[in-house]
């Protein structure tokens, strides 16, 4: 897929990227590949997290970390959603062993995506998130994808400035 627009947003909050959350989980489809980057301790795993758990209905779900496993699979309201995180890949052959795209209906959402470098093509939405300041719990979110599901997501977002989403 072409990534050939941005949307650029401020998170003010962890509520807010809660929010986030819900919004683009609700605009997934089977198959979609979400790609997250940013440095380490940028929020990934968090909006990772909050993604699943909005998926299930249970805002207690356990979510671990995939950073050991490197992928956590999950059947949440009739769809499989993988969490993945190729932080510890050290080649992308060793990527072939983790079967990621061995159901073509599960929803994966990638941690360090650029470890597999086809995965950046491949991806629906790459969300870039990085800390505001040291001093503040907001985020800046850069969100990568194609013209048609960008634009849906802008819509979505522009009802929400009210929760701590601010399209910028």
């Amino acid at each position: 897929m072409s990534q050939n627009q941005q949307l650029s947003i401020i998170l003010v909050s962890e509520s807010a990227t809660l929010e986030f959350a819900a919004l683009l989980r609700s605009l997934l489809k089977p198959g979609d590949i979400v790609a997250l980057t940013g440095d380490l301790g940028a929020g990934k795993s968090f909006l990772a997290r909050a993604l699943l758990r909005d998926a299930a209905n249970d805002a207690y779900l356990e979510v671990p970390s995939p950073t050991f496993s490197l992928v956590q699979s999950y059947k949440l309201q009739e769809q499989t959603y993988l969490h993945s995180d190729l932080y510890r890949l050290s080649d992308a052959s060793e990527a072939d062993e983790l079967g990621l795209f061995d159901d073509p209906e599960a929803i994966l959402l990638v941690e360090w995506p650029e470890r597999i470098a086809e995965l950046a093509d491949q991806a629906t939405f790459t969300l870039s998130l990085h800390v505001i300041s040291e001093m503040l719990e907001g985020r800046t979110l850069h969100v990568s994808g194609t013209p048609e599901r960008l634009e849906v997501l802008a819509q979505q977002l522009e009802s929400r400035s009210d929760r701590g989403i601010k399209l910028i």
